[in-house]
């Protein structure tokens, strides 16, 4: 199954692109935005797209296979950005698109532990496996009550934070959490007791309990909001002249980011492209509901 790009038309429109330009797609995924990117700037534009995951690497190779030598693979975090494109000589750089969204086969395929529907996957949850970063097991086992409580407060906008945390607090002391199914076994108990209810609780006006539990800890593991704030000065100043950043968020916290860095920097560095966040219309959501979420904003360097 090939992920589905969210606003597609709108990100290629608003980035302006004409033949023969050069583009860096900073989360290269299953490559449907790069893929539009490429017909844009044909005959002559080239594309430099990165990604830390080496399976999304593979995938997008097969997807731009025609593209031939207009395509740049970097594997690598696009917290790199400035020295990936000064090792790369990729100059000038006339647009970025940088989409924050995780594809479906990221989240359905990886067998990592990133969604709450695979209950008897491993809880990794790093998007690129290293020996270096914690998984999400690691930090449900060393982090304390007070952090988790955090974690799940401030990356998930939890209700719930508290008592969860001390549920899993103590639930590790009689045995480590290792399986999807064990966190949310925990996190369903917690539900059933603020909620007084004797049932499953599996899902509560249609969002499941464990969503925001789930949403905060790959966050945490994969330093989300720092990556952010680190690639958008990055961004910015690799940019031409006249070049312009496309940036498409899936959560407040990721656009709230977003939206502080263009003001803090507009009139100084760059103009707004969107005054308001961009988001799908009715006929991109009935087709692809995933992409109710996403908020596009746009900007053009000074």
């Amino acid at each position: 199954m090939r992920h589905i790009p969210v606003l597609l038309n709108e990100v290629v429109t608003a980035l302006a692109l004409r033949p023969g330009e050069n583009v860096i797609d900073c989360t290269l995924g299953d490559a449907g935005h790069a893929e539009k990117i490429l017909e844009k700037t044909a005959p002559g534009g080239k594309l430099l797209g990165i990604d830390a995951d080496p399976e999304s690497l593979l995938r997008a190779k097969q997807f731009l296979y025609a593209y031939g030598e207009r395509v740049i693979y970097v594997r690598e975090n696009f917290s790199h950005l400035k020295d990936i494109v000064d090792r790369e000589k990729f100059d000038p750089v006339n647009a970025i698109l940088l989409d924050l969204g995780w594809s479906s086969p990221q989240f359905e395929e990886r067998g990592r532990g990133f969604s709450f529907l695979k209950p008897e996957e491993p809880l990794d949850m790093r998007y690129t496996v290293s020996g270096e970063m914690k998984t999400a097991a690691d930090l449900l086992a060393q982090e304390t009550e007070a952090d988790l409580e955090k974690i799940f407060r401030e990356y998930g906008e939890e209700k719930f934070s508290t008592e969860i945390a001390h549920a899993i607090v103590t639930e590790r002391q009689a045995a480590p959490f290792q399986a999807v199914a064990q966190l949310i076994e925990v996190i369903l108990e917690v539900y059933r007791k603020r909620l007084h209810s004797e049932k499953e609780v599996p899902w509560i006006g249609g969002v499941h309990p464990a969503t925001k539990v789930f949403q905060a800890l790959r966050i945490a593991v994969n330093d989300e909001l720092g990556v952010v704030r680190s690639v958008l000065p990055q961004a910015v100043d690799v940019l031409a002249s006249g070049g312009r950043l496309a940036v498409i968020t899936f959560h407040s916290l990721e656009d709230r980011i977003v939206k502080h860095f263009f003001k803090s920097q507009e009139q100084i560095s760059i103009r707004v492209i969107t005054k308001k966040a961009v988001q799908c219309s009715p006929e991109e959501y009935e087709a692809n509901p995933r992409a109710r979420s996403a908020k596009l904003r746009v900007i053009e360097k000074l």
